[in-house]
């Protein structure tokens, strides 16, 4: 009996030469395998132009349904794993990320790292690690107007330059602070390196369960960053005296105007993102490299002679 047939699928940023020559690469070494890359459609066509030997690469969506993909390769930076998240949601697999980027936090392997990480996929040879989510609601009264996730963080934030938005914060269901501000950011610990990091607030490890609120540009005597209980709830309501246009935004990617006096509400969501892991090296590790951290003259907690 033949063995069922395995797809992978392939995420990358095929407006850069570089990801496209990363896509090229990934897809000739599962074909090789014996496994059918699946691309987008768009990705399809682009990959197809600069190599026309990729024919057998599937499309999603066309007679392979997300739930049937085994792994999904993401060759770029951690805008590229988000979408690759995006759109994968809700299907149980992983996400193995190759660094193309900058930073590139989510990512497991750098672009150097390339041909050793897809043997490592095709033998199995990763272990799978769970990162919480956030689940969003936006209520307008007694109306849910808006429903959506986000695997970094949860921004309400000012549609115009000139002033400020108002806001009440609130915490499982008590009312904590009101403040004018530029907005807020709401994290997970995944997230607490990326837009909850540029605008002040701590690092948390991603093993730690934990929710982030931090304000943006606050103008409050009490606006600090604060760090709760994953199994907590955050709340953010618009002040009806707003008079300045609000957005809300998930993950950069998904965003949403808000009415006036919206209600918005952040909680873990039950739907966590799987990452591929082939390091299991700490996560100190991961922000000394990452941000080029010194550490010279560290001599460990058993210094020898």
């Amino acid at each position: 009996m033949d063995a069922p047939r395995r797809y992978f699928l392939v995420v990358s940023h095929t407006g850069r030469g570089a990801s496209i020559s990363a896509g090229i690469q990934v897809c000739r070494q599962l074909i090789a395998a014996g496994v059918v890359p699946v691309l987008g459609e768009d990705e399809r066509a682009d990959l197809l132009a600069a190599a026309p030997d990729l024919a057998t690469a599937a499309v999603l969506g066309d007679g392979v349904a997300p739930g049937m993909l085994e792994l999904v390769i993401v060759l770029g930076g951690d805008g590229t794993i988000l979408r690759a998240a995006e759109t994968v949601r809700g299907c149980d697999v992983p996400l193995l990320g190759v660094n193309l980027g900058h930073v590139g936090f989510l990512a497991e392997s750098e672009r150097d790292d390339l041909e050793l990480a897809v043997s490592r996929a095709l033998e199995r040879d990763y272990a799978v690690e769970e990162r919480m989510t956030l689940s969003v609601e936006v209520t307008a009264g007694t109306e849910v107007v808006y429903e959506s996730w986000a695997l970094n963080e949860t921004s309400i934030e000012k549609a115009s330059r000139e002033r400020m938005i108002e806001v009440v914060v609130e915490v499982d269901g008590r009312p904590l602070s009101s403040f004018g501000c530029d907005g807020v950011v709401m994290s997970t610990p995944t997230g607490s390196t990326a837009y909850s990091f540029s605008a002040g607030g701590p690092i948390v490890w991603p093993t730690l369960d934990a929710l982030l609120m931090v304000p943006l540009s606050a103008h409050a005597l009490f606006a600090r960053p604060l760090v709760v209980a994953a199994d907590s709830v955050l709340a953010i309501e618009l002040l009806r005296r707003t008079e300045t246009p609000a957005v809300i935004w998930s993950d950069g990617r998904r965003s949403f105007d808000l009415p006036p006096g919206a209600r918005v509400t952040v909680r873990r969501s039950d739907t966590p993102v799987t990452l591929a892991r082939l390091h299991s090296a700490p996560f100190t590790d991961r922000l000394v490299r990452k941000f080029n951290l010194p550490v010279t003259g560290w001599r460990g907690p058993n210094p020898s002679d």
